[in-house]
């Protein structure tokens, strides 16, 4: 396994710079310090797949662009002042994802489903309507809830529709979103073994990835819905 790459204190560095001086002019004249930078991230990511593919499989990594689109937004300035990248597992048998956030004092980890389809929320909420019991077990268990603590995500203010709002399982029916999040700190991410740290903290999530990736490619009745 990859083991001897780490992020430098210089990709803080410039993304302090960044965040301080965010404009074109600035950006253009270190562009250099940019692309290394980049690349020193790019490598780091490429060794989190490395690291995954010995126990999951990783369809695509993205690392993602450092320009903001300002269309939409009331803050305009034109950079992010992070480095960020994401993992998909292999096709439609295993669902969930990974998603790194590098950024000083703000870094965290993150894995889970977060912007499901209509289709999979209804299912994934049919199930915990049916019986959440093994759900809840996996989430509680001791090496992943040490790990990532709560699960988190929007939700509903009530009951989604056609479902009981009295139902005893109705904190989690109302989830849009089911992550979780492991906050890092700048002495964590800067470390020597933050590339392990990354990879076992990915691994402890399996558990949840399996059950859920059972509950997605099947229908109530357990019979999958693949073909």
């Amino acid at each position: 396994m990859a083991s001897n790459i780490t992020i430098s204190k210089g990709v803080f560095d410039f993304l302090k710079e960044l965040k301080r001086n965010n404009n074109r002019d600035w950006f253009e004249a270190h562009k250099t310090d940019f692309k290394k930078h980049q690349s020193e991230v790019k490598s780091f990511l490429e060794a989190v797949k490395t690291n995954l593919n010995h126990h999951d499989d990783i369809e695509k990594m993205k690392l993602f662009r450092i320009y903001r689109d300002v269309r939409f937004s009331k803050d305009k300035t034109p950079y992010k002042s992070h480095f960020a990248g994401s993992f998909s597992r292999l096709g439609a048998h295993l669902r969930g994802g990974y998603y790194i956030h590098l950024k000083p004092s703000e870094s965290l980890l993150a894995t889970g489903f977060w912007d499901p389809n209509k289709e999979d929320l209804f299912r994934i909420r049919k199930e915990l309507e049916m019986d959440a019991d093994e759900f809840r077990k996996v989430i509680n268990q001791k090496e992943l809830k040490e790990t990532w603590g709560e699960l988190r995500g929007d939700e509903l203010k009530t009951a989604p529709k056609g479902f009981d709002k009295e139902h005893p399982d109705i904190d989690l029916i109302r989830k849009k979103q089911f992550v979780f999040v492991r906050n890092l700190t700048d002495k964590e991410v800067l470390s020597p073994s933050f590339l392990d740290e990354v990879d076992k903290s990915f691994k402890s999530i399996r558990p949840y990835f399996n059950l859920m990736s059972e509950i997605l490619t099947t229908n109530l009745n357990g019979e999958s819905i693949l073909e």
